[in-house]
């Protein structure tokens, strides 16, 4: 059971849930505006840069914190280990942000850019008082993105909606198992990232939108 745990925890990790976003909006969810009027090879390109600034160099980043030893562990399980890793991953997202305002997309996956770098930033401050599951914050992200897309296009993603929630379920039974968290930290870290991106969307969408 530990190893599936571990699996769950890997293959649903917070730093992929951006790339997860992007494959499901662009090849996942058919037969809407990101699906048939986005050029394939911009469907691709986009991906790729989301995931180096949302994965990859973070990743880098810790595993280069690691082997300086300045972090005892690449898992991050220690409360005091994360606050950094979490602003710097942050600050990679707002990289990307800056990098998107040039390039010709779609407003709303740019808004949702700046959500993820937003949450992980509240994320990084609340670590300091209080361990919060960045797992949880990353897929209830994802949640808010998906809300936020079915009404701005008005489109039924019910089912998608379910999926979430139930693939959310198997994170907080992992993350517990592994002993990682309690119940408390990770309602915290779903609520915090479906509510900013759905702040965030709804805030922003009479003036990204019109």
């Amino acid at each position: 059971m530990k190893g599936f745990a571990l699996f769950i925890s890997v293959l649903l990790h917070p730093m992929l849930m951006a790339t997860y976003g992007c494959l499901l909006l662009f090849f996942g969810i058919k037969n809407t505006v990101y699906d048939f009027m986005t050029p394939f090879e911009t469907k691709w390109r986009i991906t790729l840069i989301v995931f180096l600034f949302s994965f990859l160099f973070p990743a880098l980043n810790i595993f280069i914190l690691y082997k300086l030893k300045r972090l005892p562990s690449l898992t991050l399980s220690n409360q005091k280990d994360r606050t950094f890793p979490y602003i710097m991953t942050a600050i990679f997202y707002f990289g990307l942000f800056y990098l998107l305002m040039d390039i010709s997309i779609w407003n709303s996956i740019k808004v949702f850019v700046i959500g993820a770098g937003l949450a992980i930033l509240i994320t990084a401050f609340i670590n300091l008082k209080f361990k919060i599951s960045a797992h949880m914050v990353g897929i209830g992200g994802l949640l808010g993105i998906l809300i936020s897309l079915s009404y701005l296009i008005k489109y039924d993603m019910t089912v998608f909606y379910m999926i979430i929630i139930v693939l959310a379920g198997c994170v907080g039974f992992a993350r517990l198992y592994l002993n990682e968290h309690k119940p408390n930290q990770l309602y915290l870290g779903f609520l915090l990232g479906l509510f900013v991106q759905l702040g965030l969307f709804f805030a922003l969408q009479k003036l990204t939108f019109a």
